[in-house]
């Protein structure tokens, strides 16, 4: 059954998460002040955006969908912070279900909003191959002496007791860690340092205690949509406030609204004029079950970064998410090659060289019944005439065919 948190904050006290709060904003600005060129490269994303969402044809909203690569990278100082990869697939699930408009409660959306539910035509999956080909899990799972993480991305460095990301361009990195400051998450939106990409959710809003019972949770946030809210920013989303007093989110299809909302507020909530807020779009700050929708002018936003040129096309050729072919199965060979008298057999590595099934034949198919095999893995040839042989040698399941000289 599932095991509810209070969770530590920097200083090693208890407490608990009464409302929703996300770092982007606070990390970008950080961010934009250390590296001057990142307010250039997002600038020229967003110009990026707005041709793409101005001209159709530049569109990609009935293109394939995009799949995603993922690595979790789970760091923990407690038991409880080592979620399991049960936990880490129901977040998975949750966001292809919210990403992909297959979430059930999509139908909640107030009628005013219904026509605007998009599908994004995203998809996640857990990485199947690492950075240097060999095949993964995509979740990892370290140890760390730090209790407590801030927003200074140290969980993205290991030498500083995080895990350093694996390359940003061929997949999303998430990190699941003890985050401090009362926070459930922040991530880096496109345009940021290459090294830091990527996501960080507090290790207890990950996943959803619907889809696996047994993890670790945080009351209040423990559907998944932490991790849903926060991808968004990672796909160029702004908070639906547009982070002003009747601010915008660059988004044309969101009702302009005052400010954040939290809980579960009813609808409608009018501010700026509007016909009430979107409180239940993903990029609001209102509790797991109360947000369930991207808009689709979010959804084309997001998909522009897939687009010709794109800040996060790279992932369109990544093969993170496709396992590495197995290895060839290793067959029998004869040597040495000439040979005058003994063919040796170099069989696969656990086969029964007493069952080896050995037969020898000239160039024309005929089998020379004078060959003898003793069942050790040595042929006697000694009696063939001089000439240009095959050689079959049959393990239970592979057949090895090899021409061979005998002198």
């Amino acid at each position: 059954m599932a095991q509810d948190v209070r969770v530590l904050n920097n200083n090693g006290l208890d407490r608990a998460i009464t409302r929703r709060a996300c770092g982007s904003m606070e990390v970008l600005e950080a961010q934009l002040a250390a590296d001057p060129t990142q307010a250039q490269r997002m600038a020229a994303i967003e110009a990026h955006a707005q041709r793409v969402l101005s001209n159709p044809s530049l569109q990609r909203t009935t293109a394939g969908t995009v799949i995603i690569p993922v690595v979790v990278h789970v760091l923990y100082n407690t038991a409880a912070q080592n979620i399991s990869d049960a936990q880490v697939q129901s977040q998975i699930d949750v966001l292809n279900e919210d990403f992909r408009k297959l979430n059930a409660d999509a139908n909640n959306t107030p009628a005013q909003f219904a026509g605007l539910v998009a599908d994004a035509n995203v998809q996640f999956v857990l990485a199947k191959r690492d950075p240097n080909g060999a095949a993964t899990t995509g979740v990892i799972h370290k140890l760390t002496k730090v209790n407590s993480w801030g927003t200074n991305d140290a969980m993205k460095n290991s030498k500083r007791g995080g895990d350093n990301a694996w390359d940003t361009s061929k997949y999303l990195n998430l990190w699941a860690c003890n985050l401090g400051q009362g926070l459930l998450g922040y991530a880096q939106f496109p345009g940021g340092s290459a090294s830091t990409d990527g996501v960080v959710i507090l290790y207890s809003a990950f996943g959803s205690r619907a889809k696996f019972s047994g993890g670790t949770y945080t009351t209040t946030y423990d559907l998944g949509r932490t991790a849903t809210h926060e991808v968004g920013h990672w796909l160029n989303l702004r908070h639906i406030w547009g982070d002003a007093s009747c601010g915008t989110d660059q988004v044309s299809d969101t009702p302009t609204q005052q400010t954040s909302n939290y809980g579960c507020p009813a609808f409608p909530h009018v501010t700026c004029s509007n016909s009430g807020d979107m409180s239940m779009n993903y990029m609001d700050y209102t509790d797991d079950k109360c947000m369930y929708m991207f808009s689709t002018g979010q959804s084309t936003r997001m998909n522009a970064l897939f687009a010709s040129g794109g800040a996060r096309a790279s992932l369109l050729t990544s093969l993170g998410g496709t396992a590495p072919r197995a290895a060839a199965p290793t067959l029998a060979t004869a040597y040495p090659n000439p040979a005058s008298d003994v063919l040796n057999l170099s069989l696969p590595t656990g086969a029964d060289a007493s069952r080896a099934a050995v037969h020898v034949f000239d160039l024309t198919g005929h089998e020379m019944k004078q060959v003898g095999y003793n069942g050790q893995g040595q042929v006697r040839v000694s009696s063939l005439p001089r000439g240009l042989y095959y050689i079959t040698v049959g393990t239970g399941t592979d057949v090895t065919r090899q021409r061979f000289e005998k002198e």
